[in-house]
């Protein structure tokens, strides 16, 4: 029997957590009629000086208080328009080109749907920390208008008598920005985002911004990963879904300022789910998949980027598992081994977290399994916008046990400490 503390704060979806994003209004130009942003910045640059100043007063007297540096923010979409129509020389003051700039502006509700489906790594900053206890960071599906996911953050610290303390979330949230793109174009392939250098971690928000990621960025399955010359790197793999098609990607990153967002190719990179070990093995990338929908695949690289179907390794076999079965983060090393988290779909689509021990120097061999779930939907963690499921994108080690952050109906989020010993041992 596993006996698993569970910790009674939840994390619940929030209406009032809110950016500020661009309002992308129809580009025409070409020599045509005047566009309907053309229209729109002439009839400001036509207000007189007292209209403009009545109107500016009166947008900022409802989104002020509700958004960070809020001037900053119209003025840097000021700019952007400016270099699109090609305003520079003209005298247009500063209550004007704020004005404009919120005419481009709206504000997104990005946690108002849900929060769930959360992953936990060591924080890149663990100064100051007394022994036994660490700072996580913790990643997290948020669901806005319209179902589309984005990536949130949460920074906190685990103590050495096992508490979990998280930051407080700032009033005001932040969200990443990239460099070098067309007003109303998304972009394609990778593409490189940044964190506003004024912004807290907990307080900055990743929204799709390639075509591929149009619906949705879903399910962040973070890494500390370690490369051969002892050099870390914090690697994420996700789901770009546009409304159609999904494929897998990369987030990369070395300190949390800039995040490579890079598409995987190979046929494993057009299913979800994947997870990647955190160093390589035998001189090789590993990765857990689901190439089938059903089954869990080792797959081997010598490109983070390119992923190939790999080898079946775990098929459904017990009753909370037999509809289908996945992984529930990265594999996290032991001294007895990989440790894998699973998630299994039994009757009803009930889904349970479960667990697996792959050999450390050959993954392929699967060592044990758990027979029964470790974490089951059950009681409170029933109800929601999808009843009846629990889910993980990774868990962390600390000391004897395993901090497990997970998703409670594919609404809010739980957390759970796991007695590692108690974990292995009740494999077969």
């Amino acid at each position: 029997m596993i006996d698993l503390s569970y910790h009674d704060m939840r994390l619940h979806a929030d209406p009032s957590r809110v950016v500020v994003r661009p309002f992308h209004i129809a580009w025409g130009g070409h020599g045509g009629p005047p566009s309907r942003t053309e229209r729109l910045v002439g009839e400001v640059l036509r207000m007189s000086p007292q209209e403009a100043r009545n109107q500016l007063e009166t947008v900022l007297k409802d989104f002020e208080a509700r958004h960070w540096q809020t001037r900053r923010v119209f003025m840097t979409r000021y700019d952007q328009i400016e270099d699109m129509l090609d305003l520079k020389g003209e005298e247009i003051g500063d209550e004007k080109r704020q004005l404009i700039g919120a005419y481009f502006c709206h504000e997104y509700s990005y946690a108002a749907a849900a929060l769930m489906n959360p992953s936990a790594v060591p924080h890149f900053d663990q100064s100051g920390m007394p022994a036994g206890s660490q700072r996580i960071l913790m990643s997290m599906r948020a669901v806005g208008e319209g179902h589309i996911s984005s990536v949130a953050f949460r920074e906190g610290i685990i103590t050495s008598d096992g508490k979990l303390k998280l930051a407080p979330e700032p009033p005001f949230a932040t969200a990443t920005d990239t460099i070098d793109t067309v007003e109303g174009e998304m972009p394609q392939g990778a593409v490189t985002v940044h964190r506003h250098r004024d912004s807290t971690l907990s307080g900055t928000v990743i929204f799709p911004i390639t075509q591929a990621q149009s619906k949705g960025l879903e399910d962040l399955r973070l890494v500390r990963f370690v490369h051969d010359d002892g050099t870390a790197e914090w690697i994420g793999t996700y789901t770009a879904y546009n409304g159609s098609v999904i494929q897998s990607e990369l987030m990369r990153t070395r300190d949390f300022r800039a995040f490579d967002l890079v598409p995987m190719t190979g046929g494993a990179a057009r299913n979800k789910g994947m997870a990647l070990f955190p160093r390589k093995v035998g001189g090789e990338y590993m990765m857990i998949g689901r190439s089938d929908g059903e089954n869990l695949f080792l797959l081997k690289s010598d490109k983070l980027d390119h992923w190939e179907d790999g080898a079946k390794i775990l098929t459904p076999k017990f009753g909370w598992e037999l509809v289908q079965i996945g992984n529930c983060g990265p594999p996290i090393e032991l001294d007895e081994g990989w440790l894998l988290l699973t998630h299994g779909v039994g009757a009803m689509r009930k889904y349970s977290i479960g667990a697996a021990l792959l050999d450390k120097n050959d993954p392929s061999k699967v060592l044990g399994r758990t027979v029964e779930p470790i974490l089951a939907a059950k009681d409170q963690d029933r109800e929601g916008y999808v009843p009846n499921v629990v889910y993980s994108c990774g868990a962390i080690r600390h000391g004897d046990h395993l901090f497990l952050p997970y998703g409670i109906a594919d609404s809010s989020i739980g957390f759970a400490f796991v007695p590692i010993k108690d974990l292995v041992d009740a494999m077969r």
